[in-house]
């Protein structure tokens, strides 16, 4: 399988988008590597604080999937240069910066990951 560095991934952030909501965080991702798609989600990860699977989900514009129901069958996808939410519900940040890390399996290249730093901007 072919390995795909961190530092690259790192680039689908949107830098600056980090933000609290009412029920949790968000923030979002553009995709300007390529066109691809994730079978499975793991869940986010806060400062070294595993989020359950089920507390976050993507949004697109055909409506919102939960990080737990990715699958074959409902997959989370990546376009060219469109934006994708991610949210999560039960946990706000505190102000100031936050390591945030998440990880997906994609065919054909296995499971990625990446992290990044961030301020956290209210809403």
């Amino acid at each position: 399988m072919v390995a795909v560095p961190g530092f690259l991934l790192r680039r689908l952030y949107v830098k600056g988008s980090l933000k609290n909501t009412h029920e949790g965080f968000q923030f979002l991702l553009k995709n300007s590597l390529g066109s691809g798609y994730a079978r499975k989600m793991s869940p986010i990860w806060v400062d070294g604080q595993s989020l359950p699977l089920d507390s976050s989900a993507f949004h697109l514009a055909g409506g919102v999937v939960s990080f737990a129901k990715v699958s074959e069958e409902t997959p989370m996808t990546l376009a060219m240069n469109k934006p994708i939410t991610i949210t999560t519900k039960g946990h706000r940040l505190t102000p100031g910066p936050h390591k945030i890390g998440m990880g997906f399996e994609v065919p054909g290249l296995g499971t990625l990951s990446f992290d990044f730093t961030d301020v956290v901007q209210e809403v």
